[in-house]
């Protein structure tokens, strides 16, 4: 979906000013708002792609005025009223009232057990059938495309003339696994653009960009 996240290339929203020495968090609630993500997570009821969708799902107003870790928070809140974990009077009170998850399904995050979670991941390649479409060296255009729902697309790169550089295997496509209609797994291509097809006539001759793109983004170049 085009969202209010998908800002790559856009202007007007001011200069980027990066912290010296930036902490990992600037107050307590955002550890707190990580942690309960992290957590919440680990009850294995929705994916990373269908986290992701629930943050750029966000109004637009709500989203830019909005930080980071508040967006997160935001997010996790829909999440756990969509698996039905919480209620709407469970969030407006904070405190759980009634047993939302049964007991022979709950999954506790201890803290001891975070680091070797983090460590574990979660693979996303899978072995398909079919043989890639491209190879590295073939010229490709990506789709031209707004779908309504989660895409890893973005939209500066759309429509776009480019070189595949690399093909990274198959992996589980993110458009589909966002919203419950299975894994579908896909070729995965690094693809790179000289910077004047991105950003025109202005970009630095000498610049390149790539990213990664499933199958179905790409045609023949």
């Amino acid at each position: 979906m085009n969202g209010p996240q998908d800002l790559g290339g856009q202007a007007g929203f001011g200069p980027i000013a990066p912290e010296a020495d930036e902490p990992v968090f600037h107050a307590r609630w955002e550890a707190r708002a990580l942690g309960l993500t992290l957590a919440a997570g680990a009850l294995g009821r929705w994916s990373i792609d269908e986290s992701r969708h629930a943050r750029e799902s966000l109004h637009p107003a709500d989203y830019y005025a909005s930080s980071y870790y508040a967006i997160w928070i935001k997010a996790l809140e829909t999440l756990l009223l969509r698996h039905g974990l919480v209620t709407r009077d469970e969030l407006r009170a904070g405190n759980p009232g009634g047993d939302a998850v049964r007991e022979g399904e709950r999954r506790v995050l201890r803290a001891a057990g975070v680091p070797g979670m983090l460590a574990r991941r979660t693979p996303y390649a899978r072995e398909i059938a079919q043989a890639p479409a491209f190879a590295p060296g073939d010229r490709v255009r990506t789709a031209v495309m707004h779908p309504p729902g989660h895409t890893r697309l973005p939209r500066y790169a759309r429509g776009k003339l480019g070189t595949v550089e690399r093909v990274n295997g198959a992996h589980v496509f993110p458009d589909s696994n966002a919203h419950g209609r299975g894994e579908a797994p896909q070729w995965l291509y690094t693809v790179v653009f000289d910077a004047a097809e991105i950003w025109g006539r202005d970009a630095d001759p000498a610049q390149r960009l790539s990213i990664d793109a499933w199958e179905s983004y790409l045609e023949p170049g």
